[in-house]
């Protein structure tokens, strides 16, 4: 049976195995990413993100586990394991105790949404659901999601009035994606100010797989011109104008490029009145090098 000790959070720490009716560390030596694959498993805490070595989560204490692991990585807990006689422990102290970061989150899922490829985000924390902020998710970190659960692509990462609030757990980590990884937990992790966070915030999402996106986040100009007109963008049923408060050359740029249009040859914004507000769906802000509106933030 293992365990992880003096870290910071319940998913990460030194790693220390029950044995002889006394807990002990492990040497550095004597642990590799497989070893680490069936902790975090055994100790429903995803899969590993880090192993440190030279004591990272500090010295531990009594004695130092003169064996060692040798998993494949698909046990369900290191009892399956086979084990050896290290030959590497006369030369182990508790410098050298071996410390383990797991994800901690072991599945996640859309809820609330027609169907399993839009929703509200949730994410299963140590047995626990629990929903995450908008302000913390960024497109590459959605991308990975929605290609972890076999959605394909983000299309939109949208606010609690699309889904609804969650309850209970808030889960506020950042995750750290480079967009190119399968699962969540192969992204790095940080920690968000969980007092910014409340279930006003929670995040939702649309991926490409779900039928919210065929039509939703399409723009057109409507003017009797594909490349002329007013800016509408398909939001909730509807084909809606776009505040053009904050319009400029960069947002034009790129709406032409979307459309295959060329450049911009002439544009001009106009405020809109209140009464026409409900309308209209919110302006975009882009750096102008962007291929599509929906990899811009919003205005």
């Amino acid at each position: 049976m293992p365990r992880l000790s003096a870290g910071p959070y319940q998913c990460s720490g030194r790693v220390e195995v029950f044995h002889g009716g006394s807990w002990s560390t492990v040497c550095d030596a004597d642990f590799d990413q497989q070893d680490a694959e069936v902790v975090c498993r055994e100790l429903d805490c995803g899969i590993p993100v880090k192993v440190l070595g030279s004591a990272a989560f500090g010295r531990g204490e009594g004695l130092v586990w003169t064996e060692e692991l040798q998993c494949r990585g698909k046990e369900s807990d290191i009892s399956f394991c086979p084990i050896s006689s290290s030959l590497k422990h006369s030369t182990c102290s508790h410098d050298n105790d071996v410390g383990l970061i797991c994800s901690g989150y072991t599945e996640a899922r859309l809820v609330n949404g027609p169907d399993s490829c839009s929703g509200r985000v949730e994410l299963l924390y140590l047995g626990v659901w629990g929903t995450v902020c908008a302000v913390s998710w960024d497109m590459r970190a959605v991308d990975v999601l929605c290609a972890q659960l076999d959605c394909g692509s983000a299309v939109a990462v949208v606010e609690v009035d699309w889904f609804g609030e969650g309850s209970n757990h808030i889960w506020a980590d950042v995750f750290d994606c480079q967009g190119k990884e399968t699962h969540l937990s192969q992204c790095g992790i940080s920690s968000w100010s969980r007092a910014a966070c409340s279930h006003k915030h929670d995040a939702g999402v649309i991926c490409n797989g779900s039928s919210v996106s065929l039509h939703e986040g399409r723009v057109r100009l409507s003017g009797g011109s594909e490349c002329q007109g007013e800016v509408e963008v398909y939001f909730r049923q509807d084909w809606r104008r776009v505040l053009l408060d904050s319009w400029s050359q960069s947002e034009a740029s790129v709406l032409y490029r979307q459309l295959g249009c060329g450049s911009v040859l002439n544009y001009h914004s106009s405020p809109t009145t209140t009464e026409h507000k409900h309308m209209c769906v919110t302006g975009f802000s882009c750096s102008g090098s962007e291929e599509h509106l929906r990899n811009c933030s919003s205005a």
